[in-house]
Parts: C-alpha cells; structure tokens; sequence
C-alpha cells in the first residue's frame, strides 16, 4: 500500500510533459517517490539527531539531499 495520492503525481507528471501517462506510470513513479522521501528523510533524521534536536527542520533536508546527491 501506498502512503502518497496517486492523483498529484499523475498531475505533475502531466506538468512535465506527459500527455497521456499510463496507470502503471504513475504507480511506478509513486514508488521512486516514495523510496526518495525515505531517504532523504532518513538522512535528514541522522542530522538533526546529531544537532542534538528532535525536530526536522529545512536544513536539514538540503543538506540531506546534498549529502546524498539524489
């Protein structure tokens, strides 16, 4: 089961340039989606538990990403 809509990606995607985007598109980027946000919030998570805080905070995602260069 998924945790994000697929309508907002179907719609991005849409944005990009598709026009016409198969279900089996939108599920699969659904996934990549899903698997990105993981990990930079994995990481975003090990930084802000090193600052000695328990809130994430911006920073934190940009220098996650950064760290990670996805």
């Amino acid at each position: 089961m998924t945790e994000i809509s697929k309508a907002p990606i179907a719609r991005l995607l849409s944005q990009a340039g598709g026009d016409r985007i198969s279900a089996e598109a939108v599920d699969e980027m659904v996934k990549y989606t899903e698997d990105y946000v993981l990990k930079v919030g994995t990481e975003a998570s090990k930084l802000c538990i090193h600052a000695g805080r328990k809130t994430i905070k911006a920073d934190d995602i940009k220098l996650a990403v950064e760290r990670l260069r996805l």
